[in-house]
C-alpha cells in the first residue's frame, strides 16, 4: 500500500487535485467536487491533532475494532461506503478555498512524517507510522478516483 510519506506519492496526490477543476463530476456518491475536498479535510484533521471526535462507546469501539484494517489496508473501498457523521459536508463550499486548505493540510501532515510524536486517533487508537502513511493516502486515493483524477 502506497503512504502519504512517500515523497512521489505525496506529488501525485497533489498532482491529481490540481486536476480537478469546479466542473469536476463524480463517478458515485453524492458530493459535489468542493464538498468532496472539504470532507477530506476531516480526517487529516484528526490525525494532526487539529479535530476532535467524540469518543465512542464500548460497544462502537469493539465495532470499529474490526473496521480499523481496512483504512490501511490493501484493499479497494467500495462506492457509497455511508460517511461518518463528523465528516459528511452537505453545505456549498468554495471550490478554490477548499482545495488551497486541503493541499495545506496534506503538506502539513507530509512535514510530520519523521515525527515520532502522533496523537492517537480517538475512535481507533493508535496507529503504527506507516498504517498512518497508509490510511491517510487510501482516503485520498478513494476520493480522487471518484473524480477521475
Amino acid at each position: 500500500m502506497k503512504s502519504l510519506y512517500e515523497t512521489q506519492v505525496h506529488q501525485d496526490i497533489l498532482s491529481r487535485i490540481e486536476a480537478l477543476t469546479e466542473n469536476s463530476q463524480p463517478l458515485w456518491g453524492k458530493m459535489n467536487v468542493a464538498q468532496m475536498l472539504a470532507h477530506c479535510l476531516g480526517p487529516l484533521n484528526v490525525t494532526l491533532g487539529k479535530q476532535n471526535l467524540k469518543k465512542p462507546n464500548f460497544i462502537m469501539k469493539i465495532l470499529f475494532s474490526f473496521y480499523k484494517a481496512s483504512l490501511y489496508n490493501d484493499k479497494p473501498w467500495k462506492h457509497n461506503l455511508p460517511t461518518s457523521r463528523e465528516y459528511r459536508i452537505v453545505d456549498k463550499r468554495n471550490f478554490l478555498e477548499e482545495k488551497n486548505k486541503l493541499i495545506e493540510l496534506i503538506n502539513a501532515f507530509y512535514a510530520k512524517k519523521d515525527d515520532p510524536n502522533w496523537p492517537s486517533h480517538p475512535i481507533c487508537g493508535d496507529f503504527t507510522h506507516e498504517q498512518r502513511g497508509q490510511m491517510q493516502y487510501k482516503h485520498l486515493d478513494h476520493h480522487l478516483r471518484q473524480f477521475g483524477v
